[in-house]
């Protein structure tokens, strides 16, 4: 007998809706074709023993399972319920009445519990597109999977209720999520607020231009002056995510399999901080099965490099592209996928070797070599990529000491919303660019041109501060921020002056001070 069920194989992003297709014949012998891994070969005995537990028995017949499309591997254990329920069907041992209008994810424990798989929200989507009538999925998986609308979704905790549902036996009802009240509930609730931050005004000032024109920032100072705790409460200044945009972030997550249990939308802007041993293949994404890196993980959020110049130098280096082009292309010899990767991204360093170069209260032990070795750690082609460097000091005991709390983040995030949504005005013509980090050259020149007094200024300031040719462009696009934050339709030489600090590292004197 012939016996077909359906499910789903994620490649990146990427949903293939899979046929699986069982046919038993007189004898003692069980094919698998169709390209399926070691963890889907694995699966017979996971589907052995959950019979057994259950009641059932696994057929003593000739098997042979054919998982369509023949030519896409397979990879997960994922498919164990869909195999498992169409071996039975196949056997007589169970009659499914409507197998044809459903698609099944999930892996079988060997007492036939459902264990939660990965990449559930893309395979809903997909299962809407291809006009299933609903979806069955672990229980863990199904607020993640409710998500979607006009599809029904069940949740099933094991392999016998899915059969009892699918023969008629009982009536499951599809789990309901209201997805905008989810959504909107979780915004704007954070752990982390700049109302714990005393002092450091400057570098709040340089983080709330970086969140209003998603510039790239990096931050310099000495050990224990706040750059790490201030980085940390970055997304609460972000402007929040629209739905798409947490639809988006949220399938990367599903198909990393980082979603928490029972969870359903992301509704913050994730914040991802790798540690400085981190692999490339780790950092971008790729492995045997290919998974989201920690670029692709931060999408529509903010990695932050703590310790910049402690990472591996060929890891940084993989920066540049995803940093340009906002999406990440991973080439083997039997793949290639693409993911998203749009971010903001903040990193922090110390000045030299031992933390204290230009530090008043702590002696630099690093000579002007050992530093300018330091600094080159980082390429220019990567600094080239980063808008705002900012210099960060020492917190005095008299800021420590302050009883009042520092600005709240909501008073913060308000600015950067206003002066967001005038971008969003500014650059609704164009289909790719949604803040002034992502203008052109062209678009600079359009929208950031300075007027004849401004100009004067940029080019003392390059001539006097040796600014390099590469802190033009950055400039102008930061001074484009900080007149939005004023509200100003030009930019002024003030909004080009509070620019121009923000070029540090830009400096050809920096190192020798």
């Amino acid at each position: 007998m012939l016996v077909k069920s359906y499910s789903a194989a994620v490649n990146g992003l990427e949903v293939t809706p899979v046929t699986i297709e069982v046919s038993l014949n007189k004898g003692v012998m069980y094919h698998l074709t169709g390209l399926g891994d070691e963890a889907v070969r694995e699966g017979r005995d996971r589907i052995a023993a959950a019979m057994l537990h259950n009641g059932f028995h696994f057929p003593k017949a000739d098997i042979t399972v054919n998982m369509a499309p023949a030519d896409l591997k397979k990879e997960g254990s994922s498919f164990d319920l869909p195999l498992a329920v169409a071996i039975l069907a196949a056997d007589g041992q169970t009659a499914p009445q409507q197998l044809d209008r459903y698609m099944m994810v999930g892996e079988l424990s060997l007492d036939g519990f459902l264990q939660p798989a990965k990449g559930v929200l893309p395979i809903a989507i997909k299962a809407r597109t291809e006009g299933y009538k609903g979806l069955i999925v672990p229980r863990a998986n199904v607020r993640e999977a409710a998500i979607v609308n006009r599809i029904d979704v069940y949740g099933m905790d094991t392999m016998v209720d899915v059969l009892d549902f699918l023969s008629g036996k009982r009536t499951f009802e599809p789990t309901v999520v209201d997805t905008r009240k989810e959504f909107y509930e979780q915004q704007y609730k954070f752990d982390l607020d700049f109302a714990d931050v005393r002092g450091q005004e400057n570098v709040k000032r340089a983080l709330e231009v970086a969140a209003a024109g998603g510039h790239n920032i990096i931050m310099i100072g000495p050990p224990g002056s706040g750059k790490s705790m201030m980085a940390k409460r970055l997304p609460s200044i972000l402007p929040p995510l629209t739905l798409g945009e947490s639809l988006e972030t949220t399938q990367i997550h599903s198909v990393a399999g980082l979603l928490p249990r029972l969870s359903a939308l992301i509704s913050q802007r994730p914040f991802r901080s790798p540690h400085h041993t981190i692999s490339e293949a780790a950092l971008v994404g790729g492995g045997a099965n290919p998974m989201p890196g920690e670029i692709s993980q931060a999408h529509n959020g903010v990695l932050f490099c703590d310790e910049l110049p402690e990472f591996n130098k060929h890891t940084l280096e993989v920066l540049r592209q995803p940093l340009e082009d906002r999406v990440i292309t991973i080439s083997r010899a039997k793949y290639t996928v693409t993911f998203p990767c749009s971010f903001m991204f903040v990193a922090s360093m110390n000045p030299c070797p031992c933390g204290y170069y230009g530090d008043p209260t702590h002696h630099c032990v690093c000579t002007p070599g050992q530093i300018q070795k330091y600094l080159n750690k980082i390429s220019g082609p990567l600094m080239d990529r980063i808008d705002l460097q900012c210099e960060i000091a020492a917190l005095p005991f008299s800021d420590i000491s302050k009883a009042s709390p520092g600005e709240p983040s909501e008073h913060i995030r308000e600015r950067v919303i206003a002066a967001r949504a005038i971008q969003t005005e500014r650059f609704k013509e164009y289909a790719n660019v949604h803040c002034n980090a992502q203008m052109s050259e062209r678009m600079i020149h359009r929208y950031a041109e300075p007027d004849h007094e401004g100009l004067e200024l940029l080019r003392t300031a390059m001539e006097r501060l040796s600014l390099s040719a590469r802190a033009y462009s950055r400039i102008l696009k930061v001074a484009r921020t900080i007149a939005d934050l004023a509200g100003s339709e030009r930019v002024l030489s003030a909004h080009l002056a509070e620019a121009i600090g923000y070029r540090n590292l830009d400096r050809g004197d920096w190192a020798e001070r």
